[in-house]
């Protein structure tokens, strides 16, 4: 039977070390073609749309949010003054370093756990269960997908495998 640490954390550090590959890609073809990296950096696919820095910031924030609030442990707060790939990658490993201090045991009972978040000064109620595959799974794989159109539509070279990750 599967359990919530299982349905929660390995997915979404598997998707950050994911997007951690995606961004690797984008740096090395910014090299290689004499890009600067602050094209790729703030780039978007539509002018009211988030550029690329701040689709990881969202992903990593919501993942983070996502164990603490499921573990009841305090969130850590990142200050969002990221601008270089090696920022990223930091914010990525900070991320995936603060989940792997969650423990299966602290998620247990969580799917039943009321979680509140607040979004534009509205609340919004979930259970625990609910709050992970209805809210913070969809919106973490829609920031990764939109960061990796971002560099795709840019013309790095990316496929479905380096979204995907290795499947070991």
């Amino acid at each position: 039977m599967l359990n919530m640490y299982e349905i929660a954390i390995p997915p979404l550090k598997r998707a950050l070390s994911n997007l951690a590959t995606i961004l690797k890609v984008a740096e090395e073809h910014a090299d290689a073609k004499k890009i600067e990296h602050t094209v790729f950096l703030n780039a978007r696919l539509f002018p009211d749309m988030y550029p690329l820095i701040r689709q990881v910031q969202i992903a990593t924030d919501m993942s983070k949010g996502a164990a603490a609030r499921l573990a009841r442990i305090e969130i850590p707060k990142y200050e969002d003054n990221e601008i270089t790939f090696a920022d990223l990658y930091a914010r990525i490993a900070k991320t995936i370093a603060f989940m792997d201090t969650v423990e299966p045991t602290q998620l247990e009972g969580s799917e039943s756990h009321e979680v509140t978040i607040t979004i534009r000064k509205v609340d919004l109620k979930f259970m625990g269960k609910d709050y992970l595959l209805k809210w913070v799974s969809p919106n973490v794989y829609f920031h990764i997908t939109t960061a990796y159109n971002i560099l795709r539509h840019n013309g790095v070279e990316l496929g479905k495998p380096d979204f995907l990750g290795s499947i070991k």
